[in-house]
């Protein structure tokens, strides 16, 4: 299986915006910006957080929210604002805050097929 990155363009309260280069990553629940982004677009942080990694360590980094817009949609998430060394990532809750699911065999973001009973 390859690896999906989409691009995002990334707002600040302050309306600076930065475009990122996001690896889709639906096993992880926050999106990340990296270091240099968050602080570029004035980012504050709100709360801290511990994350458990893939290889079993536990890292707590600072959660902030801004605005992002991918694939022709628009809205706000939450964040983690990253450390130096730490890359873009698109997580779960922002996709699903867009109604978006990463397609593995196409390996781009689709609309959420949503039905009602």
């Amino acid at each position: 299986m390859g690896l999906t990155f989409v691009e995002g363009l990334v707002t600040g309260e302050s309306g600076q915006q930065r475009t990122v280069k996001l690896l889709v990553d639906s096993g992880a629940s926050y999106s990340l910006l990296p270091h240099e982004v968050w602080q570029a677009l004035g980012l504050k942080p709100k709360r801290a957080m511990s994350f458990t990694l893939a290889d079993g360590t536990t890292v707590t980094r600072q959660i902030s929210e801004c605005r992002i817009a991918l694939a022709g949609q628009e809205g706000h998430t939450p964040v983690i604002l990253g450390e130096p060394g730490d890359d873009a990532l698109l997580g779960a809750l922002t996709l699903e805050i867009f109604g978006l699911v990463l397609d593995p065999f196409q390996r781009t973001l689709r609309d959420m097929q949503m039905r009602l009973s």
